[in-house]
């Protein structure tokens, strides 16, 4: 299980339930299948998957979790010309215009009958709690599925003070620095994605993919005004990213010489490789992130 997404959380107060505390709690509301009258339903469910019972996975202080949800999927489009059809009855046999608040009872009920025959669809949404550093790493490229994630997991414990991780400094800014020419830190170096963006909408936004970041070209971009929200990066030539003004990292990739490690590293059936991946990642990332942060001016403490 590699994470390809990061959104990173800070944990206001140090996570002391053990794995196997962690695990009951998570058993109350496991996932469970959605009823006929339901549009969506959403519980924990075992991060091995097949190959696992428990709820979390731990390794080394980091404790791995999974939410599943399962929703309804009912096109709009499809309720939109059942209830301009029901609507168009109405209106002729009665001979009235049919008003807005029935129009939306009658919307509310073509969804209660469609339900039982919709399409479902199941999303799992992966995290892991690093124990040792008290931060929270959800696997979404989407901020609002992280959120989900954690507000379902707020439910579950009764209470998780958790915030999206900040820099003391703005992100947009370093970032910015770096392609006019400011030294990296150790250990980082210019990948070659980007995204300018002028703080003026009219004056435009610059997609770069494959280049070479380092030429005037960028430069001469950030001297009309433009600024960088988004910037690949390489990291000791072990892993790369894109990495986001508000701290989101996308597009995750271990470099050859950790997945060498993976492939190397004996594993007789699918939890043991599972749990040398994930210890695996996880050592990666708790080396990483917290450089990362230093290179952004370090994070700033609420």
């Amino acid at each position: 299980m590699w994470f390809r997404n990061l959104q990173l959380y800070r944990l206001e107060q140090h996570f002391d339930l053990s794995p196997e505390a962690l695990d009951e709690r998570l058993l109350k509301q496991a996932f469970r299948e959605i009823n006929p009258g339901e549009t969506a339903t959403a519980g924990w469910v075992p991060p091995l998957g097949r190959n696992g019972r428990q709820l979390v996975h731990a390794a080394n202080g980091r404790i791995m979790i999974c939410a599943r949800r399962a929703e309804k999927i009912i096109p709009a489009g499809v309720v939109r010309q059942l209830l301009d059809d029901r609507v168009a009855e109405i209106e002729a046999a009665e001979s009235r215009d049919v008003k807005r608040r029935e129009k939306m009872r009658m919307k509310d009920d073509i969804i209660v009958d469609l339900l039982p025959r919709a399409l479902i669809r199941i999303t799992d949404q992966y995290a892991y709690i690093d124990t040792t550093s008290d931060l929270l790493v959800v696997d979404s490229s989407s901020a609002t599925r992280a959120e989900a994630l954690i507000s379902l997991l707020r439910d579950t414990l009764g209470n998780l003070a958790a915030s999206p991780v900040q820099v003391k400094h703005s992100g947009r800014d370093i970032m910015t620095r770096w392609l006019e020419g400011e030294p990296m830190p150790a250990d980082f170096e210019l990948g070659e994605d980007c995204e300018l963006m002028h703080p003026d909408p009219e004056g435009g936004v610059i997609n770069c993919k494959r280049q070479d970041l380092s030429a005037a070209e960028i430069r001469n971009h950030i001297k009309n005004g433009k600024y960088a929200v988004k910037l690949g990066i390489h990291w000791k030539q072990r892993l790369s990213c894109i990495l986001h003004e508000e701290l989101s990292i996308k597009r995750l990739r271990f470099e050859g010489i950790i997945t060498d490690e993976a492939e190397d590293a004996p594993a007789d059936d699918p939890a043991t490789r599972f749990d040398l991946d994930f210890s695996l990642m996880t050592l990666e990332l708790s080396d990483f992130l917290p450089s990362m942060l230093h290179a952004l001016g370090g994070e700033h403490q609420s």
